[in-house]
């Protein structure tokens, strides 16, 4: 089992290394060249700044049992096809029982986006979060090596 990150944009990069390190695991950080990131544990692997490049990296990579951390829902189905485990960066695990809802969702939202020209700012990350994901990516983990 290998921990896969789709980089761009991840806030808790340094949350997964950390966590794989404690379980002696394999993380590879998938990112493109634009983002500057460097880590003595991890496996840091830059792509072109193409649309997509790191979720295609990730998905030619990834194995049964592998996790997938990523906010993509497309990469996470894509991911759970190869039976992958998927965790968002709030420590949504994304499962086959509610992919389908979370892509449909993206896709009104993005209709709606578009339709309005409206676009919303990201609220500020808040400690919780960073929690939520560390407990789930354990929970993850455990229930793998068992």
């Amino acid at each position: 089992m290998k921990i896969l990150v789709d980089a761009d944009g991840c806030p808790v990069v340094d949350i997964a290394i950390k966590t794989a390190q404690s379980y002696d695991l394999e993380i590879i950080i998938v990112k493109n060249f634009s983002h500057e990131l460097w880590d003595d544990y991890a496996t840091i692997v830059t792509v072109d700044q193409s649309p997509d490049s790191a979720d295609y990296y990730i998905v030619n990579h990834a194995t049964k049992g592998d996790i997938v951390i990523t906010q993509d829902y497309g990469l996470a189905a894509m991911a759970l096809a190869k039976e992958a485990l998927c965790i968002n960066q709030n420590g949504l695990i994304i499962s086959s029982k509610n992919i389908d809802q979370l892509l449909a969702r993206r896709h009104i939202n993005r209709e709606i986006r578009r339709k309005h020209n409206k676009y919303t700012k990201f609220k500020k990350r808040e400690l919780k979060q960073d929690t939520k994901f560390e407990h789930n990516l354990r929970y993850l983990i455990e229930k793998s090596i068992e």
